[in-house]
Parts: C-alpha cells; structure tokens; sequence
C-alpha cells in the first residue's frame, strides 16, 4: 500500500509541470524569467495611456453599439487583429450585457512593464450598469505602441 502511495505521489509530482509564457514569435519563456516591474500612473506617457484606453474602450463598446471598427495596423499587432473579429466579441458581449447590463467606461489601476517582452500592461477596471460586475480588460502594449493582446478577466485585487 505505501509502494502505491509513493508511485502515486511521484506520478502527481511529474505531472505538474510549470506553464511557460509564450512572446508574440512563439517562443518560450518559462514563467520564473519573467520580470514585472510596476509603473506609476504619472511616469507612463500620456499618448500612450490614451492609446490603450480608446482601444480597449473600443472593443468594449462594441457589446453597447454592435459595432466594432476593427484595428489596423498602426493600432495592432497582426495576431490581435485577426482574433479580434465582429462575430467574436458579439459572442462575448452576449454574455456580458446579460449579467452585468450596459458597459460604462474603464478605469485604469496599475500599469506594469514586463522587462523579459518589453511589453506594458495597462489593467483597467470595466465599470458596468450593474454593480456585480467585478471584470478587469488588461491591454498590452509592445515597443511599436500597438497591441500586442488584449483580454477580459474577472476582476482580482493582485495582479495574476
């Protein structure tokens, strides 16, 4: 019985290996190299903060209108704007205008750059008719100033 314990534990141990991040060329980048240093609001350029905050009000936005004007490439990367399509974020507004009514604005929280992509990550807050809505959209910009991703969570306090 304890030979089959062990064989078992061993089995757990191995299988749980560490996820590893992948850049934009696919590459590697197992999760202990990654480096993140938070910014101050006030020491993020201004163009930029504003950049981040149409974009992504833009997409959220679409689940108000039902229309999305999608990016370009002086706004994208080639990856963001061939997965961010009408007939996906109707998809996703669906659900979200159900559970959490109209969307209202973002606040942006944090910011941090990632040393190991040279990459910022905007985290704003999506602000919703109803209260229970507790949703972040996470923006990130490469050195270009384009979006290299863009995704919705639910809402922690901690970055993750």
């Amino acid at each position: 019985m304890k030979k089959i314990m062990c064989v078992l534990c061993l089995l757990l141990v191995l299988g749980c290996k560490s996820k590893k991040r992948l850049t934009e060329n696919n590459e590697a980048i197992p999760k202990e190299i990654v480096t993140l240093e938070k910014l101050s609001i006030s020491e993020v350029d201004k163009n930029q903060k504003n950049k981040a905050y149409e974009l992504g009000k833009r997409v959220l936005m679409t689940c108000n209108t039902s229309k999305f004007k999608p990016f370009n490439e002086s706004e994208a990367t080639p990856s963001v704007i061939k997965n961010t399509t009408q007939s996906r974020l109707t998809k996703t507004c669906l659900k979200f205008r159900l559970r959490y009514g109209e969307f209202k604005d973002l606040k942006l929280i944090e910011i941090f750059k990632n040393k190991t992509t040279n990459t910022i990550i905007f985290r704003y807050k999506a602000l919703y008719e109803k209260k229970i809505a507790n949703k972040e959209l996470r923006v990130t910009m490469n050195n270009e100033n384009k979006i290299s991703s863009i995704n919705s969570k639910d809402w922690i306090d901690l970055y993750q």
